[in-house]
């Protein structure tokens, strides 16, 4: 009988606490949206999976998970932690976009910024609400502390999880997950959460607008763009050096026409092997005893109020700039601002089609949708500037 109390007291059974069951449940949500409801698989299965590998229950000491040094799991967390994994995935990124519509449409890159908002309303929020809720512990004993968590928060408005995911591990390590789960989530849910404030914030009448399609962009333009926008951001903000750098890096593979291979490798094989490992382990760093607590539940929230903010920033500044033009911007791309992409891109076609089966807004929305992906990742480089 001792062996089988001893066998019992070393298996996971006798260390279940219904946080893990709580946990293990939502991992088992995010893997159901993604296979049965085809939200962002391949985003939502690996961070889904890795929650319910990070709260499988197990003896104090055995050193299984993300946070236990030696362990499988923490040597791949590293490349959360130090942000190596990030750049990659933006590598990745611009070796499979095409950026013939922002070099086409340039006035659209204002949507792009606009939809930042979320970012720095996020931020002053979680600045009044840290410094005023102890409880969450946001800020200890340190102001500057605050400031950069703030920061960290903030990110999650521009709907893109690798920027967030790097600025958390500068400026706040200790919120890494429950930021990178936030970020990653709202991402999946974009067609859930952005069509209802999109028909919220605009009329029937400005929902059929129909825009031309942009202009053709020639070859040598597709190649310059990678390269000039590299030296610009860089001068202006040293430090989007690790992001846009890789995103322009990517994008030149791809427009070269020269180096096809490492183009197809980048988007590809890399970018879905750093997929794989970034949300397999990004879930299973949400162990329940660190992961449920009011600050993570407060970063949820405010990640939501900050998704939702720069969406309808967006689409309230194309109804602002059709007020002193005559060549009127469907308001709906607007929320194409914010980095997820494609798939904002993508709802504010739908929704457009949904009105008028004729109207094709997809190129027109894949501007500011890849201006956001700038955008965010020169908000996060001002961020770091002033915060380091």
């Amino acid at each position: 009988m001792e062996w089988l109390v001893g066998f019992f007291e070393a298996s996971g059974l006798a260390h279940l606490a219904w946080g893990n069951l709580l946990m293990i449940v939502v991992g088992c949500v995010f893997v159901y949206l993604a296979i049965a409801r085809g939200f962002e698989p391949l985003l939502l299965v690996p961070i889904g999976f890795g929650i319910i590998l990070g709260n499988m229950p197990f003896e104090p000491g055995m050193g299984q998970g993300v946070y236990d040094q030696g362990s499988v799991l923490s040597y791949i967390y590293f490349g959360v932690i130090t942000g190596i994994f990030p750049p990659l995935i933006f590598l990745g990124i611009g070796a499979m976009t095409d950026f013939s519509a922002l070099i086409a449409q340039p006035r659209l890159i204002l949507l792009g910024a606009a939809a930042q908002l979320g970012i720095f309303f996020t931020l002053l929020m979680a600045i009044f609400l840290g410094s005023r809720l102890p409880f969450l512990d946001l800020a200890g004993d340190d102001p500057l502390r605050l400031l950069r968590a703030a920061a960290a928060i903030g990110i999650i408005g521009g709907a893109d999880g690798p920027t967030a995911i790097f600025i958390a591990s500068r400026l706040a390590p200790d919120l890494l997950g429950a930021i990178a789960v936030s970020a990653y989530s709202y991402m999946a849910l974009v067609p859930v959460i952005q069509p209802p404030i999109m028909r919220l914030l605009t009329t029937r009448e400005e929902r059929l607008i129909r825009m031309p399609p942009p202009p053709e962009v020639d070859r040598t333009q597709r190649i310059l763009f990678p390269i000039i926008g590299l030296i610009v951001c860089v001068l202006i903000v040293p430090d989007t050096l690790p992001l846009l750098g890789m995103l322009f890096f990517g994008n030149l593979l791809k427009e070269s026409g020269v180096t096809e291979r490492l183009a197809k490798t980048a988007r590809s094989a890399l970018i879905d092997s750093v997929t794989i490992m970034l949300g397999l382990t990004v879930g299973a760093s949400t162990q329940a005893g660190n992961f449920l607590t009011p600050r993570s539940i407060a970063i949820f929230a405010l990640g939501a109020c900050a998704f939702a903010i720069s969406t309808a920033g967006g689409v309230l500044f194309a109804r602002f700039y059709n007020l002193f033009t005559n060549n009127k911007i469907n308001p709906l791309i607007g929320a194409a601002g914010v980095s997820a992409v494609p798939m904002s891109a993508r709802v504010a076609h739908t929704l457009a089609q949904e009105e008028d089966r004729q109207n094709y807004l997809i190129w027109q929305a894949m501007c500011p949708n890849v201006a956001g992906v700038i955008g965010s990742a020169v908000a996060a480089g001002v961020l770091l500037v002033i915060l380091r």
